[in-house]
C-alpha cells in the first residue's frame, strides 16, 4: 500500500516557507495563495493533501482534470474535507479545440493567451449565463517553447479580453526560465509585478492577480508580488525522495 503520510509534512513545510517569505516582503500570508499542482499524482496523494488542507488544485490537461474532479469529489466523499470547497485551476496551455470542455469547470484559468481563446471562453460563458475568471499568460523570457503573449503585446489583448462579455480578467500569469537563479527570476517577476501595475493605470483595471513561481523559485515569486503560487513537485515529489 503506498504511504501517503509524507504528503502532509511536505505541505506543511511549503505553507512555513510561504509564511516566512511573506514575512520577509513585509505582507500578509493571506496574500498568497498556494495551488498544489497535482497533474499525474496519484489520487491517494491528493487526497491525503486536501484532508491535510489544501483547497485548490492545479491541473494542466484538460481530460485529466475533468476526470480527477469527478473522481477526487468521490473519495473525498464521507470524509473532513466537502468537495465543494476544492477550488480547480487550469494551468497549462489551453488549446482551442479543448475551451469548450474546460469552460466553466475551473475556478481560474491560468494561461489565456489569445483573442481568439479569449472569444472562445466569453461565447461559452455569455451562453451559460456565467463569468469565467481569467488571467493573461505573459510569456517573460522570450523562449520559444513558452507560451504567451509577449510583453508588447499585452495592452491589445487586455484591451480585447476586457471588453468581452462573460469574462473576468483576473490578472497576470508567467514564468521564469527553467533553471534560473534567484536573481534572474526575481528580475523576471518583478517584470511581470511591473506590467501589471502599468495595466492597472492604464485601464483602471483591477487585475489583483498575479500567478507566479514554482517548486523552484516560489519564494522569488513572493519577494516580487506574487499572490498565487503553483507549487507541485516539492509537496508530491521531491528530489531527495
Amino acid at each position: 500500500m503506498m504511504d501517503v503520510r509524507p504528503t502532509a509534512g511536505r505541505l506543511t513545510g511549503i505553507r512555513r516557507r510561504i509564511a516566512v517569505a511573506c514575512e520577509r516582503a513585509g505582507r500578509g500570508i493571506d496574500e498568497v495563495r498556494l495551488v498544489a499542482v497535482t497533474k499525474q499524482v496519484p489520487l491517494p496523494l491528493v487526497v491525503e493533501a486536501c484532508l491535510a488542507g489544501a483547497r485548490d488544485l492545479g491541473e494542466n490537461r484538460v481530460s485529466d482534470a475533468l476526470a480527477r474532479q469527478g473522481d477526487l469529489a468521490r473519495l473525498l466523499s464521507g470524509t473532513a474535507v466537502d468537495p465543494a470547497e476544492i477550488r480547480w485551476h487550469f494551468i497549462g496551455h489551453l488549446q482551442r479545440n479543448k475551451a469548450a470542455r474546460a469552460a466553466g469547470r475551473f475556478a481560474l484559468l491560468h494561461a489565456v493567451d489569445s483573442a481568439e481563446l479569449a472569444g472562445l471562453l466569453s461565447a461559452g460563458a455569455v451562453g451559460d449565463g456565467r463569468q469565467e475568471a481569467v488571467l493573461l499568460e505573459v510569456n517573460l523570457t522570450g523562449e520559444a517553447q513558452k507560451h504567451g503573449v509577449a510583453a508588447e503585446d499585452l495592452p491589445g489583448l487586455l484591451d480585447q479580453a476586457a471588453a468581452l462579455p462573460g469574462l473576468d480578467v483576473r490578472g497576470l500569469m508567467g514564468m521564469a526560465a527553467w533553471g534560473a537563479g534567484e536573481p534572474e527570476a526575481r528580475r523576471v517577476f518583478a517584470g511581470l509585478r511591473g506590467l501589471a501595475e502599468r495595466e492597472r493605470a492604464r485601464t483602471g483595471l483591477a487585475l489583483p492577480e498575479l500567478s507566479m513561481g514554482m517548486s523552484d523559485d516560489f519564494e522569488a515569486a513572493i519577494a516580487e508580488g506574487a499572490t498565487i503560487v503553483r507549487v507541485g513537485g516539492a509537496i508530491f515529489a521531491p528530489r531527495d525522495s
